[in-house]
């Protein structure tokens, strides 16, 4: 087989290979391709090579497999999560021995993987739906976290928190209090109301530390409307929060698709 075929037939069963051991959906997987690939190879071990041998750390999730269920979105895992926890791992400075607030946490993906990876200080994971927070709290037990509450904690773990945080209502007080290093969201600029909400939560964290230093603020998303990124980058601009796009990072560890278009802002609060 030419290189450049061994190349597309590594790279193809790479991508299977993350797709299966995630438990992603393959339904629009090429398998036409994979079967060929396969017949031809010259390794017949390759297939059971891919099954057999998962590679780094893993994050055990429970979740929901609709998009939209008991009235919520928060209990999949969005694109712009895996992207985020990608970038993260690729930049564990950002995190370590730091506090991190995330902001319409979901089913945890990305908290999880910083969490293991990153080493944090603390980690509050948030959302406002009941049943959210509560799958939210069970991924955290599954991956071997403990909540801070538990005394049995594990020293050498962050300290992780679950937290009720309605955006609309919570205030510089109730902000305040989780002390935060590190602010970040993935996949929450899905439509005008959250995306005012949004930054209105900004407003407030940028109001919790008038003589310390604003914590750092990463927003990831994935660019599915023009107009919906315009009206974040936007009302930034009104709320004075400036903003910078990071780098696309190298790493692909995690199953999305790859036509889609994702960006990770930095924000100065």
């Amino acid at each position: 087989m030419a290189p450049e075929e061994d190349a597309g037939t590594e790279l193809l069963l790479r991508s299977f290979e993350r797709r299966f051991l995630a438990a992603r959906a393959l339904r629009s997987f090429p398998w036409q391709s994979l079967e060929a690939k396969l017949r031809d190879s010259s390794d017949p071990e390759l297939l059971r090579d891919i099954l057999q041998k998962p590679s780094g750390g893993s994050v055990t999730l429970s979740e929901s497999t609709a998009i939209i269920s008991h009235g919520t979105t928060g209990l999949v895992t969005w694109d712009a999560a895996l992207y985020l926890a990608e970038w993260a791992i690729e930049n564990p400075a950002a995190f370590t021995d730091r506090t991190v607030l995330e902001l319409g946490s979901g089913a945890g993906l990305t908290g999880l993987a910083i969490c293991k990876m990153c080493r944090p200080r603390a980690y509050i994971f948030s959302d406002c739906h009941s049943r959210v927070l509560e799958q939210l709290r069970g991924n955290v037990l599954l991956n071997g976290l403990s909540l801070e509450a538990d005394i049995t904690a594990n020293l050498d773990s962050p300290r992780v928190t679950v937290a009720q945080l309605d955006w609309d209502v919570t205030t510089v007080r109730q902000l305040s209090a989780f002390q935060p290093d590190v602010v970040i969201a993935a996949d929450v600029l899905y439509c005008p109301e959250a995306i005012m909400s949004l930054v209105g939560v900004l407003r407030r964290l940028a109001a919790c530390r008038e003589h310390q230093r604003a914590p750092e603020v990463y927003v990831a998303f994935t660019v599915r409307n023009p107009d919906t990124c315009q009206l974040f980058t936007t009302e930034l601009g009104r709320a004075g929060i400036t903003w910078e796009a990071e780098p696309r990072h190298d790493q692909k560890l995690f199953p999305y698709e790859e036509h889609l278009e994702m960006a990770i802002l930095n924000l100065t609060l």
